[in-house]
């Protein structure tokens, strides 16, 4: 399985590099995992907050791989379980995918754009995240994932 997690901006507190490193190196024992950081766009630089969320989104649909399942993290997504994640994922392995993406977008959210071009959108609960943090829990979710589907202990 590959999983590809595309994110916008840059974690600049080391305790958020740590919890995902962390993550990373328990998924990577079981996937390949491909971490994509795209810049977040100043809105004071680009001529407001509409013009950062288009070039932010730009740059999304851009780097989404063709042959992915694409998954938009976003809080008017449907509201999943762990276990509901774990079953997206392994239903679409039974279908034939093995290469997921999963978008977390930044701090101003994404555009229309973004949403048509993905096949799933979930939401992380209805709860506003930052953006920094949905990471961690995206990352945490996809590990907890693995383990409902191997029928480890870590789940519970």
């Amino acid at each position: 399985m590959h999983i590809t997690l595309i994110v916008v901006g840059k974690l600049k507190e080391r305790y958020w590099r740590d919890a995902c490193a962390e993550y990373i190196k328990r998924l990577s024992a079981v996937a390949k995992i491909t971490l994509l950081e795209l810049p977040d766009i100043d809105s004071a630089r680009v001529g407001g907050v509409g013009c950062a969320i288009q070039k932010e989104c730009d740059h999304i649909v851009s780097v989404l791989p063709d042959n992915a399942y694409r998954v938009l993290c976003d809080i008017q997504g449907m509201l999943v379980s762990s276990e509901e994640i774990a079953e997206l994922i392994s239903s679409q392995q039974v279908q034939g995918h093995s290469h997921f993406v999963f978008i977390v977008g930044g701090s101003y959210g994404v555009n229309e754009q973004v949403k048509q071009a993905v096949d799933a959108r979930i939401s992380l609960g209805r709860i506003t995240l930052p953006h920094n943090l949905a990471r961690v829990v995206v990352l945490e979710q996809l590990y907890r994932a693995h383990r409902i589907i191997a029928g480890a202990p870590y789940h519970k």
